[in-house]
C-alpha cells in the first residue's frame, strides 16, 4: 500500500471525499430540520445563507451605508497581516541571532522557551488594560500569540546548519554579518514562510477572540454580533469566508515559497 502511486485525477477526487460527505450530511439534516420547521434557524438552507450572505456583500447598511462584508474582511486582514508581520520579522531576527551566535543563544533562549508556554489568551485582558481597546492590543495579541513559537522554530533551523558550510565560509574571509546574509539567511527562508503558513490558523483564533471582546467592525465581531440572534445563516457563511481567506493565503504562501527557493520544493517541481 506505501507503494502504490496516485494519479492526479484520483488525488483530486479522494480529497473532495471528505467535502462532499460533509455537505450532503448538512443537507440531509438541513432538509429534514426544515421539513419540521421552515423557521428553523439552527440549519438555514444554502439558499438562505446566499441570500443572506450576498445581501452583508452588496446591500449598504442602512445607518453607515457600508457594505459589511468588505468593512469586516478589511478590518480583520489589516490586523491579521499586521500581527503575522510583526511575528515574522521578530522570528527572523531573533531566530537568526538566537540560532548563530552563541551569547545571545544564552541570553534569550531560556527567555523565549518560557515565553512559549504562556497561554496568549490568558494574556488578552492584560493588554487591553495596558493598551486599551484599540488596534494596538488586538496587533499585538497576535504578535505575541505566534511569534515565541516562530522564534524557536528558525532558531533551531539555524542551529541544523551544517558546521561545514560555516567553516568553508568562515575560510573564505567570510564574516559573522556576511555569513548571516550570504548563508543563514537563505537556508531559513523556506522555513520561514512555513512558520507563517503554520502561524496562520493559531492568528485567526487571536484576531476572532479579539474582535469577539472589543471591536466595532470586523469578522470575528459579526459572528459574535449576530450570534446573539441564532443567525445562522450569517455565522456559517462568514466561517467558509474565513476558510477561504485563509485557504488562498496559504496558497499564496507556497507559490512565494517555490518562487524564491525552489531548492527546498524539489517534489512540487517534478
Amino acid at each position: 500500500m506505501i507503494n502504490a502511486k496516485v494519479s492526479r485525477g484520483s488525488a483530486l477526487f479522494l480529497g473532495g471525499l471528505p467535502f462532499l460527505f460533509v455537505a450532503i450530511v448538512y443537507l440531509i439534516a438541513s432538509a429534514q430540520r426544515l421539513a419540521v420547521n421552515p423557521s428553523d434557524k439552527l440549519l438555514p438552507s444554502p439558499a438562505q445563507m446566499w441570500s443572506a450572505f450576498l445581501d452583508l456583500a452588496t446591500v449598504p447598511d442602512r445607518r453607515s451605508g457600508d457594505l459589511i462584508l468588505w468593512v469586516d474582511t478589511y478590518a480583520s486582514l489589516l490586523r491579521l497581516f499586521a500581527g503575522v508581520g510583526v511575528a515574522t520579522f521578530a522570528a527572523l531576527s531573533l531566530g537568526i541571532a538566537i540560532g548563530f551566535i552563541p551569547r545571545v543563544r544564552a541570553f534569550l533562549l531560556p527567555f523565549v522557551t518560557v515565553v512559549c508556554v504562556i497561554p496568549p489568551l490568558a494574556l488578552l485582558p492584560i493588554l487591553f488594560i495596558a493598551l486599551g481597546l484599540g488596534e494596538t492590543a488586538k496587533i499585538t495579541l497576535i504578535a505575541v500569540g505566534v511569534a515565541p513559537v516562530m522564534v524557536r522554530d528558525i532558531a533551531n533551523r539555524v542551529m541544523e546548519l551544517p558546521s561545514e558550510l560555516v567553516a568553508k565560509a568562515q575560510t573564505l574571509g567570510g564574516n559573522s554579518w556576511t555569513m548571516v546574509l550570504r548563508l543563514v539567511l537563505p537556508q531559513v527562508m523556506p522555513r520561514l514562510i512555513t512558520c507563517v503558513r503554520l502561524a496562520l490558523g493559531p492568528a485567526w483564533l487571536f484576531l476572532i477572540a479579539a474582535e469577539a471582546i472589543a471591536s466595532t467592525e470586523g469578522l470575528g465581531y459579526r459572528i459574535f454580533l449576530v450570534r446573539r440572534y441564532l443567525s445562522m445563516d450569517v455565522i456559517l457563511p462568514y466561517v467558509a469566508w474565513i476558510t477561504l481567506l485563509a485557504v488562498i493565503t496559504d496558497w499564496l504562501l507556497v507559490r512565494l515559497s517555490q518562487a524564491m527557493s525552489p531548492w527546498a520544493h524539489p517534489l512540487e517541481a517534478r
